[in-house]
This record gives structure tokens, C-alpha cells and sequence, in this order.
């Protein structure tokens, strides 16, 4: 669990710094994604995401605002947040990006020998009225 908090304190530094760099609009939506990675297939999930996932991501509208794992590698999680114009963006977005010919190879080719993710938890965020976000 302290791991976990030190990661939305992370996260929220690293939210915090494009807002004073002037990069985040106001009134998007932050996604939280935790993925629960089989034994064994960290490597793949993060290869597979820094060699493809990333950058289909931007072909769709999909800003990665950053990707952590947890220092105690026995967690097996894989987490990322994405920043999106709206929920309704985010929705259309991830529907093209999941039916992207492109990203259904690499997907295929990722999990020939099994699938990387056991289960996905997925969170929409607004920032607070007292976060550095607004």
C-alpha cells in the first residue's frame, strides 16, 4: 500500500509539472489504468508498450501522461495515466485504437505464447478543486 501512495504522489508531481508548463488544458479527463500482469510477462507488456502501444496511442488522440511500475516487482503492475479532451473522447478514441489494424498485430504477436494482463482496472479522474491541475 505505501508503494501504491508513493505512486499517486508521482503521479500527481508529474500532473502538476505540465501544468506549470503550460501542457494541460483545463477541464480534461485523467484515465488511470493498472494492469495485472501474468508472472513472468512484465517485460513483454512494457517492450510491447514502449516499442508500439505509445505510439499508436498518439496516432489516436491519446496523450500518456506517464507509465510507472512499482518499485516492489512482486506487484505485478503495470500503470499508466492517459489525458483526454472529455469521457466521450476517451471512449470514441479507445474504440478506434482497439480496432486499429496495426495494434490487433501487434497485440497477437505479444500474446502468442499467452496473454500479458490478467485483469484491467480502469479509473476516470477530474482533478480537484484544490489540485495543481486547475
Amino acid at each position: 500500500m505505501k508503494t501504491f501512495l508513493s505512486f499517486l504522489c508521482g503521479a500527481g508531481v508529474m500532473l502538476g509539472f505540465g501544468v506549470l508548463s503550460g501542457s494541460t488544458p483545463e477541464h480534461h479527463v485523467y484515465e488511470l489504468r493498472l494492469y495485472h500482469v501474468h508472472e513472468g510477462k512484465m517485460d513483454a507488456l512494457k517492450a510491447r508498450f514502449g516499442d508500439h502501444t505509445d505510439a499508436i496511442f498518439k496516432r489516436h488522440n491519446m496523450k500518456s501522461v506517464g507509465y510507472w511500475v512499482p518499485e516492489d516487482a512482486a506487484q505485478n503492475l503495470f500503470v499508466y495515466i492517459l489525458e483526454h479532451p472529455s469521457r466521450q473522447e476517451a471512449e470514441k478514441n479507445w474504440a478506434a485504437f482497439q480496432a486499429d489494424p496495426e495494434w490487433k498485430k501487434v497485440k497477437a504477436d505479444s500474446e502468442a505464447q499467452g496473454p500479458l494482463v490478467d485483469h484491467i482496472d480502469r479509473y476516470f479522474m477530474d482533478p480537484t478543486s484544490y489540485s495543481a491541475l486547475n
